[in-house]
């Protein structure tokens, strides 16, 4: 007979806490998650897909525009995320671009029409849209649906950068920076280009603190280069009395 054990919290064995096996029916979905990604990986004409990349079942992927789109190793696409193309033409270099160590996840869409590029361990949290370009709106005679959407810019995302759940990443012209392991805040929208080492949030998102890496301190505000008498002698100074 076996003796039934108790587990805590901390995998210590605990009179309060007891042991369940895990739900069989979650087997199912990992199963069907598992046979997704190896379908993809075999069946997708991807412009290069890396190891251990894994597609939840409900994720969306268009089989036919997916010669754009690049995913590096250890790539983790989320329920219900869409990575969407917005060109018919399967041909030319990517324009999604996922580097390694990515994680998207539910319901998060990446739509391109010019280029996204996730660096390295950039973590997309639930239900965010990035998208670079945006819908058409300005002939008052026609409806919205029947203008099509604007020539977009570029959007780039630094390397280890998180972004919270609900934000919104828009790059309707030009190009649009986040730079490396900054943190946009839940329910941001992000319509201009982001420093380095910056927390931003907000609608449209400012930067509400700032890594200096000349005191090696988080300054309230953005950091911002201010130039000496010395010729390409730069300092970095503190924007603001502590208020946003």
């Amino acid at each position: 007979m076996i003796e039934e054990r108790q587990i805590g919290r901390n995998g210590v064995q605990s009179e309060e806490y007891p042991s369940y096996y895990e739900d069989p029916f979650e087997l199912l979905p990992r199963a069907l998650n598992k046979m997704c990604s190896l379908w993809r990986r075999w069946n997708y004409p991807f412009a290069s897909i890396g190891r251990h990349v894994s597609f939840h079942f409900t994720s969306r992927v268009s089989r036919s525009r997916s010669p754009r789109i690049s995913i590096g190793d250890s790539v983790g696409i989320g329920m219900h995320a869409w990575l969407s193309i917005a060109t018919e033409d399967p041909t030319g270099e990517p324009i999604i671009v996922i580097e390694d160590k990515c994680q998207i996840a539910a319901r998060s869409i990446i739509s391109a029409l010019n280029r996204v590029h996730l660096e390295r361990g950039v973590a997309i949290a639930q239900s965010v849209i990035i998208q670079d370009h945006n819908h058409a709106y300005e002939d008052i005679t026609k409806p919205l649906l029947e203008q099509g959407i604007t020539a977009g810019g570029r959007i780039r995302i630094g390397q280890g950068t998180w972004v919270g759940h609900g934000a919104a990443i828009i790059c309707p012209r030009g190009e649009l920076t986040i730079g490396r392991n900054c943190v946009i805040a839940a329910n941001s929208v992000v319509m201009r280009s982001i420093p380095d080492y910056s927390v931003a949030a907000g609608y449209p998102a400012t930067v509400i603190r700032q890594y200096d890496p000349e005191t090696g301190t988080w300054r309230i505000g953005r950091v911002k280069k201010a130039a000496r008498n010395t010729e390409n002698d730069l300092q970095f100074t503190s924007v603001g009395d502590g208020s946003v």
